[in-house]
């Protein structure tokens, strides 16, 4: 699949919701702005509301991301996932029919699944204790391989955020959606970097940085509602793209869940902390090259990267991709 990359301003600037312009190209250039909320993509009618988010490419730092080192994430606008929610009726309490899975169910049949969990937390987030559950009817849907690096859940995630939200008639900052799914990535991953979340929230480009060195969430953590407003306090800056590329994204057909590679990283790091810290630190070096060469138009020096066969990434099937 390929997909075009383009700059952040040209995905955040330009028109704005009361019509006013954004910056013309004669006018002197700006210093990278902060990071900003991603436009709404949330449509309410008085039956129902739509929401997606987007998939996400770590372009270079996974793994060692959750170590403290950088990484770099683009969103992929064109692949998304969608959410539809409409009242249900009264005293049927929360439904939620996933196409993709061939899955129907009550939250309150299931109420440890990782999407009932999601649905319930946000729902106590928005609400007052004294409210009501509400009566809705929740259809999932999305065009984002599974279990292929692209932040599928994360993604799903997000749209079921903003779809609960918008539905209620609430508004969230985009960095409240992200710690909102970053807790439910917590509870499925185990120990996420918290990048996957942040880059769909936001829908930008950015360098992300842990700053808690990786420390892995406790059980009482995961399982404390209000843990969901102790996210890790990472480094997050938007990155500017000189010049636009398009992405070619080679999709193996191999599925693995994130906590699987997530796990074996983990396993050897405590095994070897030595010789995976030094890793590491040579990833780190990929990722700070990585971003000179995009904030400079250099994408020769782009496409040179750097690969690292001992972290368990499937580069043997994507060079077997004719």
């Amino acid at each position: 699949m390929r997909q075009q990359i383009s700059r952040p301003s040209d995905q955040v600037k330009g028109q704005t919701d009361d019509g006013e312009q954004g910056r013309s190209d004669d006018q002197e250039p700006e210093e990278t702005p902060p990071l900003t909320s991603a436009p709404p993509h949330s449509l309410a009618s008085p039956r129902r509301t739509s929401s997606s988010a987007a998939a996400k490419l770590i372009l270079c730092g996974e793994h060692a991301v959750v170590y403290g080192r950088p990484a770099i994430a683009l969103p992929l606008a064109d692949i998304r996932a969608h959410v539809d929610i409409d009242d249900g009726s009264s005293g049927s309490g929360i439904s939620v029919h996933a196409r993709d899975l061939r899955r129907h169910w009550r939250v309150g049949d299931d109420p440890h699944g990782p999407i009932s969990q999601l649905i319930t937390s946000v729902l106590s987030y928005l609400q007052d204790q004294a409210s009501l559950a509400p009566d809705l009817n929740l259809t999932v849907s999305s065009t984002i391989p599974i279990a292929s690096g692209m932040g599928s859940g994360a993604a799903v995630a997000t749209a079921i955020v903003r779809a609960l939200a918008a539905h209620l008639g609430q508004e969230l900052t985009s960095a409240e959606i992200s710690t909102l799914v970053y807790a439910s990535e917590q509870r499925f991953h185990g120990t996420p970097s918290g990048i996957d979340n942040t880059v769909i929230a936001y829908e930008q480009p950015i360098w992300f940085q842990r700053t808690d060195d990786g420390r892995q969430t406790t059980d009482d953590e995961s399982a404390d509602p209000s843990s969901v407003l102790r996210p890790p306090s990472p480094l997050i800056e938007p990155i500017e793209i000189a010049s636009p590329f398009t992405l070619l994204i080679g999709e193996t057909g191999v599925r693995s869940a994130t906590r699987l590679p997530v796990g074996e990283v983990r396993r050897r790091w405590q095994a070897e902390p030595a010789r995976y810290e030094a890793l590491f630190d040579q990833v780190g070096a990929v990722v700070t090259q990585a971003r000179a060469a995009l904030e400079q138009g250099d994408l020769p020096a782009l496409r040179r990267g750097g690969r690292h066969d001992d972290l368990p990434a499937r580069a043997g099937e994507l060079d077997r991709v004719g």
